[in-house]
């Protein structure tokens, strides 16, 4: 089994509107509530994938209720851990330019967490854990790491899409893989890397820090995959982008549930990409279909 770990979800609040202004009134032409975070959204997108997943995280209040309520109205098994104060609403706008407004997130103590962890404890090396997404500020920094050195010790397969020193924290216990940005990657090393050759070595040192693979989303540029053995680039289709939330965590869903269904790794990468670019050319997260009509046209190159 998948499990996606949110440990700061929300109700993502997206507004459409011609054109936005602050200090006057704006009006929105369509708004959509969706379940949000970076994990629910790799197992929505799983779910889009036929590939079943567990969410792990934190949930309360009626923002809370909310969610699990969309998730499980998708047959999106829901195991959170219940907490007191209210899960956090985010506001999305969209206008001439995208504008995000993300409100903190709830309080959560020592007993929530244990319990969480107890959770974790009882998966097998059978599972995979992909964790995603920030922190909530009354949780400790080196979270990720404490699950990651659990995953390590029971040899579960765990993924991490997280910033920069987050995803530093677990290296030293060998993530299937990690997905650092293009921007990520390069503050990373505190560099720019502008060319193939350079985003392959800064890749390769992660590897050599710890990772079993670097996935590296590039935006309109593509994407490279680099493991011990390989590196694949792929060229994404030219497209409208209409909204940008959720693309990286589609390519996550891709990937996992490629390698979780016993896709070559090209096959896995290949899909990774058509969830990714599907997402960004829609208002919401990328369907089955949407994927399917994409990923026949991603060119894939090994370098």
């Amino acid at each position: 089994m998948i499990y996606t770990i949110t440990l700061n979800p929300s109700i993502d609040y997206v507004m459409f509107t011609d054109r936005f202004e602050t200090g006057v009134l704006n009006r929105a032409q369509t708004t959509y509530k969706f379940a949000g975070g970076k994990g629910i959204n790799v197992s929505r997108v799983l779910k889009s994938l036929n590939t079943e997943s567990t969410v792990l995280g934190f949930l309360g209040g009626f923002p809370g209720q909310f969610i699990k309520d969309k998730l499980q109205a998708s047959n999106i098994q829901v195991d959170c851990v219940e907490v007191e104060s209210d899960t956090r609403i985010n506001v999305k706008l969209k206008g001439m330019s995208e504008t995000e407004i993300n409100a903190p997130g709830p309080d959560i103590n020592e007993e929530n967490i244990q319990q969480l962890m107890n959770k974790l404890k009882g998966l097998t090396s059978e599972d995979t854990v992909v964790i995603a997404g920030s922190i909530p500020s009354s949780m400790p920094s080196d979270i990720y790491a404490h699950i990651a050195e659990l995953c390590h010790e029971r040899q579960i397969k765990f993924v991490v899409d997280a910033e920069k020193d987050l995803l530093n924290s677990v290296l030293p216990y060998n993530p299937l893989f990690i997905k650092p940005n293009i921007v990520e990657l390069e503050e990373m090393f505190n560099t720019t890397l502008t060319t193939d050759d350079a985003i392959y070595e800064a890749a390769k040192r992660l590897l050599d820090k710890g990772a079993q693979m670097v996935f590296v989303s590039m935006g309109g540029d593509g994407a490279m995959l680099v493991t011990e053995e390989q590196c694949l680039k792929a060229m994404v289709p030219k497209g409208q982008v209409v909204n940008t939330v959720g693309s990286g965590d589609s390519t996550v869903a891709g990937m996992v549930a490629g390698l979780t269904n016993g896709l070559s790794l090209t096959s896995a990468f290949r899909q990774a990409i058509a969830c990714g670019t599907a997402t960004a050319f829609t208002e919401d997260l990328a369907t089955n279909e949407e994927i399917q009509e994409i990923i026949h046209q991603i060119q894939i190159e090994e370098l």
